[in-house]
């Protein structure tokens, strides 16, 4: 036990001492910024299923409204929720100092995993228009619903096709990466623009009932979520650096700084857990 807080005093010792204040204060702001965002994700879908539930409802797959419950449940969940995550997973300073392969798998994952969500929403609406006799794509909210799960479609696609497959030609992948990076944040801002009109009050403007108060509210949610993801995406100090020698920049520090996190955690380890065998007869001699 006695060398267990040793050696994290000794972690402790040697992750702070020579590392710029401005550098501590960006991870901790960043960390800040991710609790924030993983907060307002998960407060996002649970007033959603909550709005649904309580004055839709509920939710059915027969065809009626209730299936058609489903369609914002679905689209908050996976364009607006789960893809904002994924698209921040490079942006953990602990990650930085670690392979990035298995982080590529996380991010196209998450984003497979938006994609389905979101197709099964389209075609929770689709099948309900169908089944009513409603035309369909007559909206703007469904004009930049579409638009937004075609270009991610292809982001997708491509995307995995350059990042993920081994044998993508480095110069294509250099060439498209801030293709890729940008058109992230356009399909990520189209989504909260097209879900946002999604909460459109139908009834007169002279009555506001609490449903409507609280479908007001839950757009302003998504809207401050995807608000705190730009923030996280688009400062430069959070960006995941390059490969290659550590700069006197934020990034180069902290990058350091988690290299240096996962040095000393293997020697804590180390020396934590090599108990010499006969001190394990006498517990007081630990």
């Amino acid at each position: 036990m006695v060398c267990l807080v040793s050696s994290f005093s000794h972690f402790l010792s040697c992750t702070i001492a020579g590392v710029p204040r401005s550098a501590m204060r960006s991870v901790l702001l960043f960390y800040l910024s991710y609790l924030l965002c993983l907060c307002l994700g998960i407060v996002c879908v649970v007033f959603v299923c909550y709005w649904n539930n309580t004055w839709r409802g509920g939710f059915a797959w027969d065809g009626t409204a209730l299936q058609f419950n489903w369609h914002p449940v679905l689209m908050v969940t996976g364009l607006v929720v789960l893809y904002g995550n994924a698209a921040v997973v490079y942006r953990i300073p602990l990650t930085w100092g670690q392979n990035k392969q298995p982080w590529k798998l996380l991010h196209a994952g998450l984003l497979f995993l938006a994609f389905f969500l979101s197709v099964l929403g389209l075609c929770a609406v689709f099948d309900y228009h169908k089944k009513g006799g409603i035309p369909n794509l007559y909206s703007l909210h469904s004009w930049l619903g579409m638009c937004t799960t075609v270009l991610f479609t292809a982001q997708w696609v491509l995307g995995s096709g350059a990042f993920l497959v081994p044998w993508s030609p480095m110069a294509f992948r250099k060439i498209l990466k801030p293709v890729h990076v940008w058109m992230g944040s356009v399909i990520f801002v189209l989504g909260i623009a097209s879900l946002s009109t999604i909460f459109l009050w139908p009834g007169p403007y002279s009555k506001l009932p609490p449903e409507a108060v609280f479908a007001n509210s839950l757009g302003i949610l998504i809207v401050v979520f995807g608000l705190v993801v730009l923030k996280i995406l688009s400062n430069p100090e959070w960006q995941r650096p390059e490969p290659g020698p550590d700069d006197e920049s934020t990034a180069g520090t902290v990058l350091h700084l988690c290299k240096n996190y996962r040095t000393t955690f293997m020697q804590i380890k180390k020396k934590s857990f090599s108990v010499p065998l006969f001190t394990l007869s006498n517990p007081k001699r630990i």
